[in-house]
């Protein structure tokens, strides 16, 4: 993708670290299985990744917007600014999913495709409530859940062999999808807008 051509070194290094840091939570989580009085941390720490996602999600929108982003904008949704929101936005987003699934498969995987625009929504609007950035997410979403479904799965070929990499590959798949996911959000805007 041309708009990542002068950036791949700080996308990749991103990525990395936040692998690396999504995995360390994760073999908490692990660790919990085997002893239930770290169930408690298991959670605190899974919980407090989610201003990590936003922030990782939110910089290939400031990339494509043409800002200048660095490794600290993986970290910006800890700033006091976006904390409190992008924690409990991401939060009840994830909620609401895990709610949906419970029901059955299908619908859990409509409202992801509903919901997953939030990020942006929420980064443009800081001032919207969690609710209404998950709600604006739908609104945008509306007619365009098999584009975004089919454009995902556009991206399973490379993932398989980033496989063959032993994983590595995904260093780089993943800013790739991450760039296209922002594109598609600029296009629904810009069709939302047209709309009005």
């Amino acid at each position: 993708m041309a708009s990542l051509e002068h950036g791949w070194g700080t996308f990749v290094c991103a990525t990395l670290v936040y692998l690396v840091i999504s995995s360390i939570c994760q073999s908490f989580t692990r660790i919990d299985e085997e002893s239930a009085s770290l169930a408690g941390l298991s959670l605190v720490m899974t919980i407090l990744l989610l201003p990590l996602i936003w922030g990782f999600y939110t910089m290939y929108l400031d990339h494509i917007r043409g800002e200048k982003v660095g490794l600290g904008n993986l970290f910006q949704g800890y700033s006091k600014e976006w904390f409190s929101k992008s924690l409990l936005t991401l939060l009840l987003m994830y909620v609401y999913t895990l709610l949906w699934t419970l029901l059955l498969i299908i619908p859990g995987i409509i409202k992801a495709l509903s919901y997953a625009m939030t990020p942006y929504v929420l980064k443009d609007n800081p001032n919207m409530k969690s609710n209404e950035a998950i709600e604006e997410s739908m609104r945008l979403m509306s007619g365009h859940k098999a584009e975004l479904f089919l454009l995902s799965l556009s991206f399973i070929g490379w993932a398989l062999l980033s496989l063959l990499t032993l994983g590595i590959g995904f260093l780089w798949l993943i800013p790739y999808m991450q760039t296209a996911f922002a594109y598609f959000y600029e296009d629904l805007k810009k069709e939302a807008g047209e709309r009005q």
